[in-house]
């Protein structure tokens, strides 16, 4: 299965979905969703969780578009490789992948998690960092206002 997700309607998720045909998934087993990564309430997302069997795999093109919440991305990360016990591949980065090739299960889950924590974590601060340029930019341009609008009263 292919997990596709941009953040707002206005995106193109192009890119992912070409990745993903290109990787082998069938286009009706790509699931897309337009909603913020930082929860997993995503209706799509709900839906492919309902169908994972054991030994599926599931295929994003890069981690942030599985989601950008630290926690959540954790707990969402042990159900589909521990409980539901299917394989992760994220394609732009290959050390993330659960999927083994050569038998040598435990190392490679071992280094996929690692590698999994780092990258959700920054994914997470990437997120917070976006809320806070924008907020700045928010305060930035009601100071410019109110001094544009004191200006304005003062002629």
């Amino acid at each position: 299965y292919g997990y596709a997700r941009v953040s707002s309607k206005s995106q193109n998720e192009g890119r992912q979905m070409k990745a993903l045909l290109d990787y082998g998934c069938s286009r009706r087993d790509i699931f897309i969703d337009k909603a913020s990564g930082k929860d997993f309430s995503r209706p799509e997302y709900e839906k492919l969780k309902t169908l994972l069997c054991p030994e599926d795999e599931l295929v994003v093109l890069d981690l942030d578009r599985l989601g950008r919440n630290y926690e959540q991305m954790r707990d969402e990360w042990n159900e589909i490789t521990g409980t539901l016990g299917c394989d992760i591949t994220v394609l732009n980065c290959p050390l993330v992948s659960t999927k083994t090739n050569n038998g040598d299960s435990l190392d490679t889950r071992l280094i996929a998690d690692i590698v999994f924590q780092l990258l959700s974590y920054v994914a997470e601060r990437e997120r917070l960092s976006i809320r806070e340029r924008q907020r700045e930019g928010i305060e930035c341009a009601k100071k410019s206002l109110r001094s544009l609008m004191s200006c304005i009263g003062e002629s």
